[in-house]
């Protein structure tokens, strides 16, 4: 028998909705296919006894279960997978570390005689490539793979839809793998596999009775949720995406999966109610598929022998009788006796717990929680979660009660309920006033009274003056106040906020009045920085204003922020460079600082400072200048003291005026820099000069000439 389509190395716990290029695809992307899905998978199998789903069902009602025996020719293990492939599969120990629910692919030639291959599987794995149980994982995976040079494009349709690739130096490698995640077995549900694929009925020979297919065989295939039971690679223009051609086409398949036979069962709900004398019941709630025979295994201890459940619509119930007092841990089995091997599930028997009162006085704090257990014999102890054993007394100081509350038995049962509160209902509080103001004014200068710092509800501000100078407010009944003292003295003012929980505490401010002094001004101390650095201006030292202003007085021009504030700045411009090619007669190099006066201004006078803004000086070092006539080649390196990424350029003569070598280079984080360009041909001039954005600058380089 041939499988071309067995285990390819995965990474776990990758999920994707959109293709993931694991294998190195530039682009993939899907492409929404032109008809309508018709179909997919829908539902997820009882858990069996190895950790994995017992099957899976599509939309057409096909159940195909995993391939983990070694002694099916059309449904195999890997071989490889298993420790040891000499021994029976068992769980955890001999069980394999892959295995199929589906494995499907397509093989083709294309027209360039290249080999492509096409994945189409639902597999079972370990999240960490060992079997261990909690780590069983299952998902959809689409693979793609064929050589193709980079940068080629191509649509590959298939049954499962449409993928537009781009090929990288590893060519076309895209694999697409969605619900690696261990537990979320309902994950590959979304993924873009499904139905699961099947040999066409109509084309001769038959699958094998119980088969999808005899994955040795390949064959047409139905089952594609867009009609596409092909795969057709075409190539694209890689800009437009028009169609250049189809390069390859197949219909046949290689088809592995078997119709699932044992329907397995899943032990919803155990649970127990006894009298105080200990008899009672067992409750026990299953799920299989419909028709099955699902039994409870006998219990001597409970007082019960092995029982039919009743069934409906694939739910089954069953209520069994127990002639004494449950032990702690008892658990109940239920199999389903028409599975070959039986299918079976534990679980542990629990009380029924039910919250019979739960409600929260807000304005006492205190939740009232009641519960009883269906034990009336054991009577276990119920507790409630995160407040502790129910005693019949509420629980006091609860400040902000959950939305519920949560009971558990020492039985093992639980319950959760919401909670209805009572009480006033909360309003809010009264505000909170705050007020600033400057400590100290001037006569005529404008004082401003800020109570933006109230906090809470607030629907009314209201300002008072309470001592010194009368003076008229202006905006009083608002947040932010104004006046011009006209005289000289301690001025106090009042802040009382209102809103809909009453009226908040006033407080006050106080500011003293001094008579009109003339402004100081101070620009801050003389800077030196790297060009197109941010350079910050501090006026702040100066006193007495009240307002400022400032403005350039020379150098290369800047454009100021703030320039009507204390603090303002601007980026320190770069050195133009000379134009290319050149020459450049009009280019004049300027290393000039920028200066900047400060007008400081009050109701007393004017005053003014300048500050000085210099660049950082450059030196360039270890200068070397070659050019070669028999290539017509410049190599001209060096250093520079700033390590700041600035451009360097080089001039012919001994001047900044002459013809451009090449472009300008960065200098790189060490400060060195290299310039290697064919051409300008130096002629008869015998020097360089060099000059950088930074402001540094070498003429009169001299060049040695070589052949």
């Amino acid at each position: 028998m041939k499988n071309r389509f067995t285990r390819v190395a995965m990474v776990m716990g990758v999920i994707v909705t959109v293709v993931a290029p694991i294998g190195g695809s530039a682009m993939a992307v899907v492409v929404p296919p032109a008809a309508a899905r018709s179909g997919k998978l829908v539902q997820v199998g009882p858990i069996a006894d190895h950790g994995f789903p017992a099957w899976y069902r599509d939309s057409n009602n096909v159940r195909l279960e995993g391939c983990v025996s070694l002694d099916d020719p059309l449904c195999p293990a890997l071989a490889d997978e298993v420790p040891n492939p000499d021994l029976p599969v068992s769980y955890p120990d001999n069980f394999p570390g892959e295995f199929f629910y589906q494995l499907d692919g397509a093989e083709l030639t294309l027209t360039n005689g290249v080999k492509a291959t096409i994945g189409l599987n639902v597999e079972g794995a370990f999240a960490n490539d060992e079997v261990v149980a909690g780590d069983e994982i299952v998902f959809g995976r689409v693979r793609i793979r064929f050589a193709a040079p980079a940068g080629e494009r191509y649509r590959i349709t298939h049954p499962y839809g449409v993928d537009d690739l781009v090929a990288t130096a590893k060519g076309i490698n895209m694999t697409e793998d969605v619900g690696a995640v261990p537990g979320a077995f309902g994950q590959v549900l979304n993924s873009r596999i499904g139905p699961f694929l099947k040999w066409d009925p109509a084309v001769a020979p038959a699958a094998p009775a119980g088969y999808a297919g005899d994955p040795g065989v390949d064959h047409k295939v139905v089952g594609s949720p867009y009609n596409t039971n092909f795969v057709r690679i075409e190539k694209l223009d890689p800009a437009s995406g028009a169609v250049l051609g189809q390069v390859g086409f197949t219909e046949l398949f290689s088809v592995q999966g078997r119709y699932a036979t044992n329907a397995g069962v899943d032990l919803d709900q155990a649970t127990y109610s006894t009298a105080p004398d200990g008899t009672g019941v067992a409750e026990v709630y299953a799920t299989s598929e419909p028709g099955q025979a699902v039994e409870v295994v006998g219990n001597a201890a409970l007082g019960f022998r092995n029982t039919r459940l009743r069934g409906s619509s694939g739910h089954y119930y069953g209520r069994f009788p127990i002639t004494g007092p449950v032990p702690m841990g008892t658990s109940i089995e239920v199999v389903n006796a028409g599975d070959r091997p039986v299918a079976r599930k534990t679980r542990k028997l629990v009380d029924v717990v039910q919250i019979t009162g739960l409600s929260y006085d807000a304005d006492a704090q205190e939740l009232s929680v009641a519960a009883t257990s269906s034990d009336k014999a054991g009577r276990p102890a119920l507790t409630a979660t995160g407040f502790g054993a129910l005693s019949g007394s509420p629980f006091t100081g609860v400040e902000a009660p959950p939305a519920t509350v949560t009971v558990t038995s020492a039985a093992g049962g639980t319950a959760t309920a919401s909670i209805i509160g009572s009480g006033h209902p909360f309003l809010p509080g009264a505000p909170v006033a705050g007020a600033t103001a400057d400590s100290t004014a001037i006569i005529g200068q404008t004082v401003r009274l800020d109570g933006t710092g109230s906090t809470g509800e607030i629907d009314r501000y209201k300002w008072t003056q309470t001592a010194g100078p009368s003076v008229s407010l202006s905006n009083a009944m608002t947040s932010i106040a104004t006046f011009v003292p006209a005289a000289a003295g301690t001025y106090v003012f009042t802040l009382e906020v209102t809103g809909p929980g009453g009226s908040g505490t006033p407080v006050t401010v106080t500011i003293d009045v001094t008579g009109a002094v003339a402004p100081k001004a101070d620009a801050g101390a003389d800077q030196t920085v790297v060009r197109g650095r941010t350079v910050a201006l501090d006026g702040s030292r100066s006193t007495a204003v009240e307002s400022y202003a400032w403005r350039q007085v020379s150098g290369p021009a800047v454009t100021l922020t703030g320039a009507m504030t204390s603090r303002p700045s601007f980026t320190y411009p770069a050195q133009a460079l000379p134009a290319a090619p050149g020459p450049n007669p009009a280019f004049v190099y300027a290393n000039d600082p920028v200066v900047l006066e400060l007008t400081v201004r009050n109701p007393a006078g004017v005053a003014t400072a300048q500050v000085t803004v210099r660049p950082s000086p450059e030196t360039l070092s270890g200068l070397a200048v070659r050019y070669r006539t028999g290539n017509n080649e410049w190599r001209i390196s060096g250093t520079s003291n700033l390590l700041t990424g600035q451009r360097v350029e080089a001039v012919l003569g001994s001047t900044l005026n002459g013809k451009v070598i090449g472009a300008p280079v960065a200098v790189d984080a060490t400060g060195a820099f290299s310039i290697r360009v064919t051409g300008p041909a130096p002629g008869g001039v015998t020097t360089i000069s060099l000059v950088t954005s930074t402001g540094g600058r070498t003429l009169a380089a001299n060049v040695q000439v070589t052949n």
